[in-house]
């Protein structure tokens, strides 16, 4: 849709612009982060995450992510709904010491099961480092990663439609902006198209609700109650997470999905930016940042973290690839988590406009994903790639409420992704084929019967004039 060039240094807009696009990725972040918690609290009736301290968190996880990946990747770490199945796990545990316990008591439990998980990718990260990027990649070509990166935007659908139709006519004011001044801005505003949707939209959203409008299932398009009793300023409300195996149990194998998600998101935000970001500054990196970034969230009471998608798709959008953004918003978190009323105030804002918007960013995510396949120029002639990409996208897709199954006394329930994933990448390992070469150029293979696609091999070619000509 843009076709103005990426720009890679933000401090030549100046300083007001980078904050507002600072601004930008943290609206394009809040909504699914603190949701989160609020999911959560239902699971723990009402003693559950602090949305705060998820906020907190989510400011000081990205920090240390840029921090551990030498600062080149312009990713968010915002909270991962993976982990919510494992939340309703513990929550719902009767035996043994959790018999007696309160929601309240639990919930300490659960979250030192996610910083056992987040140590786990400390261990991918090692063996990474240790056998190199290049032995591990092979068992991630594009023709896998590509379409788990397909899936992770579609999957998220369903929940672009649901927050839509709280209010259709609010999602279309919210789409029609962003798509507006993503074509026909100028200027600033050519890359801001999602902050310009979300205050335009939410002004739309005051003059409804004065005249008296309501959502569609008769709600208030704006409820501004909790805002009112909020105080202005105010420390999150953090625990020390406790341990126990059956927890552990629970939670830890969760990280399974989250690794092959952010190896996903990697290569979708490589393939936005037009970097190789899994080589440099390396995915040992990344996984570290990410994972520490989980495990000290948990520790102190927060949710785990994770890369965001949705900023993937302002990255998309507005073509701002500068990580010095990112961090903005990540400054931006952390004051809001020490601000109740402010941060109540931007929860205000109306499901619809978050799904409304959700429709470019979920997808773009997609998007990303066909391109990173056509661009390594994966053959789907081959019968090869085919399987593979096409169990991926049932897995992804199909297993809407995941996969549970029972270990001991312990239920273990695996994401659609993870299942996606772990799917992909044994297909890839298992079915014959000629290995894919991670870092070297997609190149093709010509002989006297054609073109045989991409092989990952040095050209060949006989004696013919003619295939001479089409390999040159």
């Amino acid at each position: 849709m843009n076709n103005h060039e990426p720009i890679k240094d933000v401090s030549k807009l100046g300083t007001t612009k980078t904050l507002i696009l600072g601004l930008q990725h943290l609206f394009a972040m809040f909504g699914a982060t603190i949701l989160v918690p609020i999911l959560v609290n239902n699971y723990f009736d009402g003693q559950g995450l602090s949305i705060q301290v998820t906020l907190f968190f989510a400011g000081l996880g990205t920090l240390f992510f840029h921090l551990c990946s030498k600062f080149k990747v312009p990713a968010f770490l915002g909270s991962s709904f993976a982990f919510l199945g494992g939340f309703h796990t513990v929550a719902n545990l009767n035996t043994g010491m959790f018999k007696n316990m309160t929601m309240g008591e639990k919930l300490p439990y659960a979250c030192g099961g996610i910083v056992v998980a987040g140590s786990l990718y400390l261990i991918l990260a090692i063996i990474i480092k240790i056998v190199g990027i290049n032995k591990v990649m092979k068992f991630l070509p594009p023709v896998v990663t590509g379409p788990i990166i397909i899936c992770i935007g579609l999957s998220l659908a369903p929940s672009a439609i649901t927050n839509a139709s709280s209010n259709w006519l609010l999602a279309f004011i919210a789409l029609a902006v962003v798509i507006f001044f993503n074509i026909w801005g100028r200027g600033m505003f050519k890359i801001l198209p999602i902050l310009m949707g979300v205050l335009i939209s939410y002004g739309c959203a005051l003059i409804f609700n004065a005249m008296g409008m309501t959502n569609a299932d008769g709600s208030a398009i704006l409820d501004f109650a909790s805002v009112k009793q909020a105080a202005w300023v105010g420390l999150p409300d953090f625990f020390i997470c406790k341990f126990n195996i059956q927890a552990i149990l629970v939670m830890a194998p969760i990280a399974i999905a989250t690794m092959m998600e952010h190896i996903g998101d990697m290569s979708a935000i490589s393939a936005t930016v037009g970097e190789d970001l899994v080589s440099d500054p390396g995915l040992h990196r990344t996984l570290i940042g990410d994972g520490f970034a989980t495990a000290l969230s948990a520790m102190f009471g927060g949710p785990a973290n994770t890369t965001y998608g949705e900023n993937t798709g302002v990255l998309e959008l507005s073509k701002v690839h500068d990580p010095k953004v990112i961090r903005i918003a990540a400054y931006y978190a952390i004051v809001l988590s020490f601000i109740p009323k402010m941060a109540d105030i931007i929860g205000t804002m109306p499901s619809a406009i978050v799904g409304g918007i959700s429709f470019m960013l979920y997808g773009m995510i997609s998007a990303i994903g066909i391109r990173n396949v056509v661009e390594n120029h994966v053959d789907f002639t081959h019968s090869r790639n085919l399987i593979i990409a096409a169990v991926i996208l049932v897995c992804g897709l199909g297993f809407t409420d995941g996969l549970t199954f029972t270990v001991g006394q312990t239920d273990i329930t695996l994401t659609s992704l993870a299942i996606a994933a772990i799917a992909g990448v044994a297909l890839n390992a298992i079915i014959p084929g000629r290995d894919y070469n991670y870092g070297e150029p997609e190149r093709y293979r010509f002989d006297k019967e054609g073109f045989y696609g991409n092989v990952n091999e040095e050209i060949v070619v006989e004696n013919d004039s003619e295939l001479q000509e089409e390999a040159e």
